[in-house]
């Protein structure tokens, strides 16, 4: 092996400014690594529900799940777990299987998500750690009626919707 020493002793330092040594195959060039530190939602890339999960706990993950960072974190968890998101967006993430579903990035860029103010988020952040605590449908059914209000949804449409299990 160490007939290769000379010539991997000469790479660069472009891709991460720092140099190896001169046996390291793989170079760690993560920039988010202090993201997985930060509030943010959890949530699988292969799934039977559409589960997302609301981590303020530093939470790693492996490579068959995702993570959404930045603003409004506890509201967008309330909202993605909602049932208005299940009722209008599910058919945007493909199907896998019978029941299966792929939730990737790439399926979210076109749902427009109403941006509350701080009050609301940390009304969001109370409901949904208490909901990630101690689950019931009737927990569910108020933080749809607290969306459907942010959403001026008519009775009408409140009833078209309903109340959407997590499948």
């Amino acid at each position: 092996m160490t007939k290769f020493k000379e010539p991997l002793s000469k790479r660069n330092t472009a891709e991460t400014g720092i140099r190896y040594e001169w046996y390291a195959m793989q170079r760690w060039g993560a920039k988010y690594w202090d993201d997985f530190f930060k509030p943010k939602i959890m949530y699988p890339n292969m799934t039977m529900f559409l589960p997302f999960y609301y981590d303020t706990k530093g939470f790693y993950q492996n490579d068959k799940s995702f993570m959404i960072t930045g603003e409004n974190i506890a509201y967008l968890t309330a909202f993605l777990n909602s049932s208005l998101f299940k009722y209008c967006f599910i058919d945007n993430f493909p199907k896998l299987g019978d029941k299966g579903r792929e939730v990737r990035k790439v399926f979210f860029d076109k749902i427009p998500v109403l941006q509350p103010d701080k009050e609301t988020d940390e009304k969001f952040k109370k409901l949904v750690e208490d909901i990630q605590h101690d689950f019931t449908v009737d927990k569910a059914k108020n933080i749809d009626q607290l969306i459907f209000d942010l959403y001026h949804l008519t009775p009408e449409e409140r009833k078209q919707i309903g109340y959407i299990e997590i499948q």
